[in-house]
């Protein structure tokens, strides 16, 4: 009795034992998730990872050399220096006002909804995402949409079968878009040649980029910035030198 008490308990730990082994064999065959993306698609992307690695190692080399400037001020020089720093950064959050040479962008319908049947033209938060990437890829330093700023933690998705960027709906066509770059001129033509025209007209959406001016005006956000417990600077402590 006892042997076959021994011979079953091997048998349920065995089958156990397959069962997992077949389960860990399955997982590693067929991952979860699969990338889908062709070869033109990922070298895109690895592009724009080497872009933002670049941006990063300058500005940690521009924070550096400013750290080592002002341990050679005195008390009033160093406290113009760091309120210059801190407008800059404003700027760079999107939180002031900005003018400068730009050009408008304008999302509207394609054709008619009584041409084509639809009760509603809207646009994507993909289309708008991707477009909003593809105008940073050609060096646009500011943008707002339908007077909304858009800033690195600016979040477009949709609720509900609704667009909306920070909360505010962008569900109705048109939607005016101002963009202030470093070379408008080149942003106007690499934008006249994307290939992101025909993705908006397969939605139904025509892409219209007018000539760039020099009274482009961007404001500023909204938006409150979190930020948590301040601590002052120690050299040293926290990668300090």
């Amino acid at each position: 009795m006892s042997g076959r008490k021994k011979i079953m308990g091997y048998t349920v730990i065995m089958g156990l034992f397959g069962f997992m082994l077949s389960v860990q064999f399955l997982s590693i065959k067929e991952p979860v998730t699969r990338d889908t993306r062709d070869l033109w698609e990922i070298r895109e992307q690895l592009k724009e990872e080497q872009k933002q690695q670049s941006d990063l190692l300058e500005e940690i080399r521009k924070y550096d050399k400013l750290l080592n400037t002002y341990d050679t001020m005195g008390g009033e020089e160093r406290e113009q220096a760091l309120k210059k720093t801190l407008d800059e950064l404003k700027i760079q959050a999107g939180l002031t006002e900005v003018k400068g040479e730009g050009m408008n962008l304008r999302l509207e319908p394609l054709f008619s909804q009584d041409l084509i049947g639809e009760n509603t033209i809207s646009v994507s938060p993909d289309l708008l995402r991707k477009l909003i990437n593809e105008l940073n890829t050609y060096d646009a330093e500011h943008i707002s949409i339908n007077g909304h700023r858009v800033s690195s933690t600016t979040v477009i998705r949709d609720i509900n079968g609704v667009t909306k960027m920070d909360g505010y709906e962008l569900d109705t066509l048109p939607i005016e878009i101002k963009v202030i770059a470093k070379d408008a001129n080149k942003l106007f033509d690499r934008v006249k040649v994307s290939s992101t025209h025909d993705l908006f007209a397969v939605d139904n959406i025509k892409l219209t980029a007018e000539k760039p001016r020099e009274d482009i005006v961007v404001p500023g956000s909204d938006k409150k910035i979190r930020t948590g417990e301040l601590k002052p600077y120690e050299s040293g402590k926290g990668g300090g030198n």
